[in-house]
C-alpha cells in the first residue's frame, strides 16, 4: 500500500533542481512537494500538487508560507568520525605554524590517530551521532564519511563497522568510505605502508562488505602518484570506487591520476591546472571543492570558475574534521560564493545535485524531481539565496529525510517576518 508520507506547500521559493544548463535554477512560486513512500511523487504549483495529494491526507503537513524549500544538502566529503581535540593547532596556526609543521611535530592527522586508536566503538559512534545531528540540524540529509584515522587493520575496520552503524541508527543517510591510505603512520616507510594497506588491509575490508569507496592521499610528503594508484586499483579490484586527495598543498598529479583510474572524484584541486580539468571533464569525475579547508589554512581557495567554465560539474563539500571544524553546508556554500566566485545558484547546486553525482547517486538525489529521495530543507527564509547570505547562521528550519519530519522548526517568527 503507498502512503502519502508528506506534503510541504506554499512556499515562497521551491527548487526542484538545476536547470536545463545547470546553471540556474528550476523554481515554483507558491510551491509544493509531495512525497510518497520516501520518493518524490509531484512538484510544482501548490494548487496542482495539493489537488492530487491533499495535505490533510498526509503524514506530515508542511505549511511553508513565506519560505523556500531546497533539496537536502549531500556532504561528499567529510572526516566525520573522530576522537580527541585539536583546538590548540588552529591557534597555533594563528601563531604562524604551517600544517606540515604541525604534522612534522607529532600533530594533525596522527594526533588524531592515537586518539581513534585509544577509543572504543562506542565512544566512536556516540561522536559521529552527535556531528550527524548537527549536520542535519543544518540540512544535511547524505553525508560520506572516511575512515582514516586508524592507519592499521584493526582500527580501519572498527571506523568502518561504526560509519555503518551510524547508518542504520541515524535518519542522515551515511556513505563509508575507507581510506587506509590517509598519511603514513609513525615508524613506517611509506612503500611499506603501501604494501600493507594493499595486502592487509583492503582484503579485510572487502571481507567484510562496509565500504563503498576507497580514497587516498595523494599529496607531496604523503604518498606519491605510483603508491596512490597501487592502493587505488587494489580497491577497485576489491569492489571500491576510487576517490582521490589531490592537488591540495602541491601540484604532483592527482587529478591525472583521479581521471586515469576512473575516479568518482577528484577533491580539493587548489593547485590544479586547466588541462588537469579537462581531464576530469572527459573522464567524467567530479570536482569536489572544499573552500572551509581553506578558509581554516588562512589558503588560496580553489578557482571554482576555471571548472564550471571548461564545463565541470562542481561539488562543494565540508570536509568536516579535527582541522576543519565547519558541520555546515550553508557556510561551505557562502564561502563557494565570496571566495571562490559561485553563484548562489551555482553554490546550491554544487551542494546537491552535482555533490550527488560525486557519491555515484543517480537516483535523483539532490533534486526534488519526480522519482528523488524524499530528502527536503525547508528555510526559515524566502529564497534559496539567504543559504549563502547569512553565513554564520543557520537558515534551515524543518528538515524531511524520506518524507518524514527529522529536524524541527527553530525560526518560525522569523520566516513570517521575512515575506516579501
Amino acid at each position: 500500500m503507498t502512503a502519502l508520507d508528506a506534503v510541504v506547500y506554499g512556499a515562497a521559493e521551491l527548487v526542484a533542481g538545476p536547470a536545463a544548463d545547470d546553471r540556474g535554477l528550476e523554481t515554483y512560486a507558491d510551491g509544493a512537494v509531495a512525497i510518497v513512500d520516501g520518493t518524490v511523487a509531484a512538484v510544482g504549483p501548490t494548487a496542482d500538487v495539493t489537488a492530487e495529494y491533499p495535505p490533510e491526507n498526509a503524514n506530515h503537513a508542511v505549511d511553508a508560507d513565506g519560505q523556500a524549500v531546497v533539496p537536502g544538502f549531500v556532504d561528499p566529503h567529510t572526516h566525520a568520525l573522530f576522537a580527541g581535540d585539536r583546538s590548540d593547532e588552529f591557534a597555533a596556526k594563528l601563531r604562524g605554524k604551517s600544517y606540515q609543521d604541525i604534522l612534522a611535530e607529532g600533530g594533525g592527522i596522527l594526533r588524531t590517530v592515537r586518539a581513534v586508536r585509544e577509543a572504543d566503538e562506542e565512544t566512536l559512534l556516540s561522536n559521529l551521532l552527535a556531528h550527524l545531528d548537527t549536520m542535519l540540524a543544518h540540512g544535511t540529509t547524505t553525508v560520506e564519511v572516511k575512515s582514516g584515522y586508524g592507519l592499521d587493520t584493526e582500527t580501519e575496520l572498527r571506523m568502518l563497522r561504526v560509519i555503518d552503524s551510524a547508518d542504520d541508527i541515524h535518519p542522515v543517510d551515511v556513505v563509508p568510505t575507507f581510506m587506509g591510505a590517509h598519511a603514513v603512520p609513525e615508524g613506517w616507510d611509506a612503500d611499506d605502508y603501501t604494501a600493507a594497506v594493499v595486502d592487509e588491509q583492503l582484503p579485510a575490508v572487502e571481507s567484510q562488505g562496509i565500504a563503498e569507496f576507497c580514497d587516498v592521499f595523494c599529496e607531496e610528503g604523503v604518498f606519491s602518484v605510483s603508491q596512490s594508484r597501487r592502493v587505488l586499483e587494489a580497491g577497485a579490484a576489491a569492489g571500491l570506487t576510487p576517490k582521490v586527495h589531490a592537488e591540495e598543498l602541491a601540484h604532483i598529479g592527482g587529478t591525472q591520476l583521479a581521471a586515469d583510474v576512473g575516479a568518482a572524484s577528484a577533491d580539493h584541486l587548489l593547485h590544479a591546472t586547466g588541462e588537469d580539468i579537462d581531464a576530469l571533464v572527459d573522464a567524467a569525475v567530479t570536482p569536489v571543492l572544499l573552500p572551509g579547508t581553506a578558509f581554516g589554512l588562512g589558503a588560496a581557495y580553489a578557482d571554482a570558475t576555471a571548472f564550471r567554465d571548461r564545463g565541470a560539474s562542481v561539488a562543494v563539500a565540508t570536509d568536516f574534521n579535527p582541522n576543519c571544524h565547519s558541520h555546515s553546508m550553508g557556510f561551505a556554500l557562502s564561502l563557494a560564493c565570496v571566495e571562490m566566485g559561485l553563484t548562489p545558484a551555482e553554490a546550491l547546486v554544487a551542494g546537491t545535485k552535482h555533490a550527488a553525482l560525486a557519491l555515484d547517486r543517480a537516483d535523483g538525489l539532490g533534486t526534488l524531481r519526480e522519482g528523488a529521495p524524499g530528502d527536503v530543507a525547508v528555510l526559515a527564509a524566502p529564497s534559496h539565496v539567504h543559504i549563502p547570505y547569512q553565513y554564520g547562521t543557520n537558515v534551515v528550519d524543518t528538515v524531511l529525510k524520506g518524507g518524514s519530519v527529522v529536524s524541527t522548526p527553530t525560526h518560525e517568527s522569523y520566516a513570517r517576518d521575512m515575506q516579501p
